[in-house]
């Protein structure tokens, strides 16, 4: 069976949280919104169609539904055998109109199958895709087409629309709490968004913080394509100026109230060039970084610490959070710091 999710509110934050996930397309309609107590207090759980970082997700128990509905197991019953049936996906993504599924080797048999089942429970959808991991130095997806022949689509995420092709450029659902919050800062202020890739942050920040200026610097040339056209879709031109190269090359400096480095590949060896880019009376430089659970919080602190001394900056750590599970003993961090 697959597991069945839910996230833990308080009652009084039950709703604007309700209207964010169904906003990112999040809930598990299928399930009802459940009461729960914990040492004396009633909670909402709140279905969800995948685990939320950031936010008590749980395996919801007796799970009550709207009506009766077959999961993707239940569809393939009598149509593959009981030891596959154990193997099949429990999770997915939707991007747009595309499904996103991870397939287990092992059940490399039924992948054709597993799609027409999933287009069978997703009927709005047109395509799906297996997801094989990511290669290359732009760290590209690596997809196979299993249903359908169309891989771009347009994918809506917090009043945002986001136009990409799923077999080009990553879109990861998983983050959405972060991105939720940098949606919220910079009102009025010069931003930095190294790494922009197709426009995660700059878009949701321009059209929700209302900044007077982002920069977004993109490398990878279809990212970049994409990133133009999410800047028209959005109406944010005259806020957003895309610029394709290398932060090496392309970061301004002394111009940002707010530096975004979003990247988890080798996102500290462009350090001094987001610390540059910051004013000479100061800024927050959000620094993201895939580091050993046992080094958490250390390295990316003390990274942003020794690139601001040979800067001639000072540094006051203001926040650190995680964002998600990068691999086993991984995890993808955010470290807010302000360089002055």
């Amino acid at each position: 069976m697959s597991v069945k999710r839910a996230v833990v509110v308080p009652i009084s934050e039950a709703e604007a949280i309700r209207n964010e996930l169904l906003k990112n397309g999040m809930l598990d309609h299928e399930r009802k919104i459940k009461v729960s107590n914990s040492d004396g207090k009633d909670f909402l759980e709140i279905p969800v169609a995948c685990e939320i970082t950031g936010m008590d997700t749980i395996e919801q128990q007796n799970p009550e539904y709207y009506g009766k509905s077959q999961s993707l197991r239940e569809r393939l019953e009598g149509l593959i055998p009981e030891t596959s049936l154990k193997l099949i996906p429990s999770g997915w993504h939707i991007v747009g109109k595309i499904i996103v599924v991870s397939i287990d080797e092992r059940i490399e048999g039924h992948k054709y199958l597993i799609a027409r089942e999933l287009l069978g429970i997703y009927p709005y959808c047109h395509t799906v895709v297996r997801d094989l991991g990511i290669e290359g130095q732009f760290r590209q997806p690596k997809r196979e087409i299993l249903e359908g022949t169309s891989t771009e689509t347009t994918h809506k995420e917090n009043n945002c629309l986001f136009r990409l092709d799923v077999t080009k450029v990553m879109f990861s659902k998983g983050n959405l709490y972060e991105k939720s919050i940098m949606s919220k800062t910079g009102s009025n202020e010069t931003i930095v968004d190294m790494f922009a890739g197709i426009g995660y942050f700059s878009i949701p920040i321009a059209i929700h913080a209302k900044p007077s200026k982002v920069y977004a610097i993109e490398l990878n040339p279809e990212s970049f394509e994409y990133l133009q056209e999410n800047i028209r879709l959005n109406k944010v031109e005259h806020i957003v100026e895309a610029m394709r190269g290398n932060c090496a090359v392309l970061t301004p400096q002394g111009v940002a109230d707010r530096v975004l480095m979003g990247y988890v590949g080798t996102t500290h060896e462009y350090l001094e060039y987001g610390i540059r880019a910051i004013k000479s009376a100061g800024g927050i430089l959000h620094y993201h970084e895939t580091v050993p659970e046992k080094l958490m919080f250390e390295r990316p602190v003390s990274r942003i610490t020794e690139a601001a001394l040979r800067e001639g900056r000072q540094v006051e750590i203001r926040g650190c959070r995680k964002v998600k599970k990068y691999s086993p003993g991984v995890w993808h961090v955010v470290v807010d710091a302000w360089i002055s």
